[in-house]
């Protein structure tokens, strides 16, 4: 590959990773409007936004593990297509069913592309100084998507209307997919013979969805002392608990548990998930009142 070819291959993939980090954030601006045309609940409508958190954040670990297995190329190409397909669905939704499920599919999407794009772009660019700068290009264009993401989503609900929030994602993902396709080159994974801890993701995901729908739906209604919410609760940390002992056994884990020995990984993953729970809840709580 070229050195003209690689940088224009970044900025393709830079493009694919803004489009996924952009759609995290794109919907709370059109939260109201949703609400109002497809009748969500106060607490059912968090899922529009929900749906897409916890799919993408439940498969990330799973999807860059099948990158390195299969192809990170093709794993980001078949994402790409799964987001653009989602999106379209989200699009044309005219009930709340479909809209949360084809958001559901999106984070499947999301989680797909964004999982392999840094192994790609530290596989184009070898050399330390050109990575260096290849990383922060990367990392200026994924913190820079969640605001862009309220200004485009304002922009679109206003001016036309909250579905297109979704349908220009589609010619964006067309267009990233077809040039990515041409820019990039084929690669090989080492293939399954150290697995892929499938049951490690389930957990992890059904851990995640289950806690979140305890939050958004039996405690929201009935309350936190509510035998059901304390039930699913419950159930929510048991399963994070076994995600925890299937990782400390795993011959391949989703996540190995000896990273946390370090105090400076720990706490830079314990600030992540706090300034991202802050930042989302605000994003949410803002765009309704």
């Amino acid at each position: 590959m070229t050195d003209r070819k690689r940088w224009i291959a970044l900025y393709v993939l830079c493009v694919g990773m803004l489009m996924i980090v952009l759609d995290a954030t794109v919907v709370n601006v059109a939260l109201p409007a949703i609400q109002s045309d497809l009748g969500f609940s106060q607490s059912s409508l968090a899922w529009v936004v929900n749906a897409y958190l916890i799919a993408f954040g439940g498969l990330l670990l799973l999807a860059g593990r099948l990158g390195d297995l299969v192809s990170r190329r093709g794993l980001f190409l078949a994402g790409l297509g799964v987001f653009t397909a989602a999106s379209l669905l989200c699009g044309v939704a005219q009930s709340q069913e479909l809209l949360v499920a084809a958001r559901f599919v999106q984070g499947v999407g999301g989680a797909m592309t964004s999982a392999v794009i840094l192994g790609m772009i530290v596989t184009m660019f070898p050399e330390p100084r050109e990575q260096a700068k290849a990383i922060g290009i990367f990392a200026f264009v994924a913190s820079a998507g969640g605001a862009v993401g309220l200004l485009v989503g304002g922009v679109l609900t206003e001016a036309i209307n909250w579905h297109w929030i979704f349908f220009v994602n589609v010619p964006i993902g067309i267009a990233t997919a077809v040039l990515a396709g041409r820019l990039i080159d084929p690669d090989e994974g080492i293939g399954f013979g150290d697995g892929a801890d499938v049951p490690g993701a389930v957990l992890i995901t059904g851990s995640l969805m289950l806690g979140v729908y305890t939050i958004v739906n039996p405690a929201a209604v009935l309350g936190w002392g509510a035998g059901r919410t304390l039930a699913l609760g419950a159930l929510s940390l048991a399963l994070l608990a076994a995600f925890v002992a299937r990782e400390a056994t795993a011959r391949s884990p989703l996540v190995p548990l000896r990273i946390f020995r370090s105090r400076n990984v720990t706490g830079a993953n314990l600030i992540q998930v706090l300034s991202v729970a802050g930042m989302f809840g605000m994003f949410f709580l803002g765009a309704l009142y």
